[in-house]
């Protein structure tokens, strides 16, 4: 892989992780168009760096929000925002027992592991399902709407309708971001799909899921780092890595803010159609 490649994958990892059409099915699919058959050490080293500099770009852009919830938490009050951090704790126990039991199967499909591939067919499939979750979440946003104002009943929602995160959508969200580490299925979108159709607000959900995905991320992280230095012999070839980091972080801070301002406007349709397009061409591909 040269520092080319890199640049690319980090482009479409930054771009795709924000917005709801899949991450990991692009990632695959692009690996594909390039012709990139990694060996299994190479895929672990990109996957872990391009999956930390996403991590990096949620951390910067939403500083705002997460330095009160570190703060509160880590000094044990007993307010909104340790709530808060529990709640998103509590999503992320359906990731990790998926994480903790099934993770050499989910690597297989992403070909980190030897003797892994790039399966499109599963991928088509999985980005069909996304469009289909993205296209209920908005007609069920249209539908929900307080009509009191005398908008007509299926305009646009306001941002503002719905309810806050509470305990029980914390679960359902996180059950969904457990069956979404099958590749084309966008975590992202299938998270605030779910949020949305269960009947919390818009922006509240995005960026719940946003934050949702932090500890899961730099869990794995840090298993396949352990990996990596349990194989002391492999090489870092480190010219790609850093142009694959910058890419993925630079493009995600920038993908992050057009999500969220995206998903307060209500306008997940777009990118159902885009998933839908994508998923039959890889079906027939």
């Amino acid at each position: 892989m040269d520092w080319l490649d890199a640049l690319i994958l980090g482009i479409v990892q930054g771009l795709a992780e924000y917005l709801p059409i899949s991450s990991s099915g692009h990632i695959e699919i692009f690996r594909t168009i390039l012709g990139l058959d990694l060996p299994g050490e190479d895929a672990l080293q990109l996957h872990v760096v391009l999956h930390v500099a996403t991590v990096l770009s949620t951390i910067v852009v939403l500083w705002k929000e997460f330095l009160p919830l570190c703060r509160s938490f880590f000094t044990f009050r007993n307010d909104a925002n340790t709530s808060y951090v529990w709640k998103i704790l509590l999503s992320c126990i359906p990731v990790g027992i998926v994480g903790l039991l099934f993770k050499d199967q989910v690597e297989q499909f992403f070909g980190v592991q030897e003797g892994g591939g790039t399966n499109l067919l599963l991928i088509g499939c999985c980005l069909c399902v996304t469009a289909l979750l993205l296209t209920f979440a908005y007609l069920t946003g249209r539908r929900n709407q307080n009509t009191s104002d005398g908008r007509p009943a299926l305009a646009p929602a306001p941002a503002a309708s719905g309810r806050d995160i509470t305990w029980y959508d914390a679960l359902v969200i996180g059950l969904a971001q457990a069956v979404a580490v099958l590749p084309g299925l966008s975590r992202s979108g299938t998270t605030i799909a779910t949020g949305i159709i269960i009947g919390d607000r818009r922006d509240k959900v995005a960026q719940f899921s946003f934050f949702m995905v932090i500890i899961p991320i730099l869990g794995e992280a840090l298993l396949d780092f352990k990996k990596m230095l349990e194989n002391p012999g492999a090489e870092l070839d480190w010219l790609p890595l850093l142009v694959g980091f910058l890419a993925s972080f630079i493009v995600g801070c920038l993908a992050c803010k057009w999500m969220l301002a995206i998903v307060k406007k209500g306008k997940l349709i777009w990118f159902a159609l885009y998933c839908l397009a994508v998923g039959i061409t890889c079906i027939l591909w």
